[in-house]
C-alpha cells in the first residue's frame, strides 16, 4: 500500500464519522445516528457492526482521535524552534478547538453522552490521548514522573478549555480565548514550580551517602578506639 492509499477499514470509518455528524445535533450519538450515518454512507446494512462494533460510543472516540492527528499535522507545518513552550501548547489547543468549531453541537452532545453510566471511563481516556498528542506534537520526549504530571495538568486544562468554547457564543470567542491564556499560565507556574524544585534536591545531599559515612564512620572511629 503507498502513501497516498488510505486503509479501505479507515475509508469506511471517515466516511460513517462524516455522515454522523450531519445527525448527532438532532438524534445524538445515538445507535439511530450510526446506522441512519450507514445508510448515508452508501455502506450496506450492518457495516455499523463491522466499523464501529463499540457503537456510538466507539464512534466519539474515533472523531477524537482523528482530530488529534489533525491537530499534530498542524503543529508539525509551524517552525518551533524559536516558539516559547506556552506559545507551542496554547497554538495546539487552539488548533485541537477551531477543528470542531463546525460541529460544535456534536461536541457538545459528546460531553453529554459520556456523562452517562457507560461513558463515564471513556471522557478521561480522550482527554488524556489528547494531552498527550499536544506534547508529543512539541517535542516532548519526557518518560518519568514528568511524563505523567504534564499529562494531567494539560488534560484539565483541554476539558475546562472546551467547556469555555462551546459555551461562548462569540464568533471571536474573546471570553474563551482569555479564559485559555489563564489556564495555560496556571500549567507554566506548575512546570516552572517542578523545576525549580527539582533543581533543590539535586542540590542536596545524598540521603544514603551521609547514613553510610556515619555508619562506616562510627565503626572506623570504635575499632581505633
Amino acid at each position: 500500500m503507498t502513501r497516498t492509499q488510505i486503509d479501505p477499514s479507515l475509508k469506511a470509518r471517515r466516511a460513517i464519522l462524516d455522515a454522523m455528524l450531519k445527525h448527532v445535533p438532532f438524534d445524538g450519538w445515538s445507535s439511530l445516528s450510526l446506522k441512519q450515518a450507514v445508510k448515508d454512507a452508501g455502506l450496506p446494512s450492518g457495516a455499523d457492526e463491522l466499523y464501529f462494533s463499540g457503537g456510538p460510543l466507539e464512534v466519539i472516540t474515533f472523531w477524537n482521535t482523528q482530530n488529534d492527528g489533525y491537530m499534530m499535522a498542524e503543529m508539525a507545518k509551524l517552525d518551533q524552534s524559536k516558539m516559547r513552550i506556552r506559545d507551542k501548547i496554547t497554538r495546539a489547543i487552539l488548533f485541537r478547538l477551531k477543528i470542531i468549531s463546525p460541529h460544535e453541537e456534536a461536541a457538545k452532545r459528546a460531553i453529554a453522552r459520556t456523562a452517562l453510566p457507560d461513558g463515564l471511563a471513556l471522557s478521561p481516556k480522550i482527554l488524556w490521548a489528547s494531552a498527550d498528542a499536544m506534547w508529543r506534537a512539541i517535542g516532548d520526549t519526557s518518560t518519568d514522573f514528568n511524563y505523567y504530571t504534564k499529562r494531567t495538568s494539560l488534560s484539565a486544562v483541554i476539558s475546562t478549555s472546551l467547556l469555555a468554547w462551546l459555551s461562548d457564543d462569540d464568533s471571536k470567542k474573546v471570553k474563551a480565548l482569555a479564559f485559555i491564556d489563564a489556564r495555560i499560565e496556571n500549567v507554566m507556574q506548575f512546570e516552572g514550580a517542578k523545576f525549580k524544585f527539582k533543581k533543590r534536591i539535586a542540590t542536596l545531599p545524598d540521603p544514603a551517602e551521609i547514613l553510610g559515612k556515619i555508619r562506616y564512620g562510627t565503626r572506623r572511629s570504635k575499632r581505633r578506639g
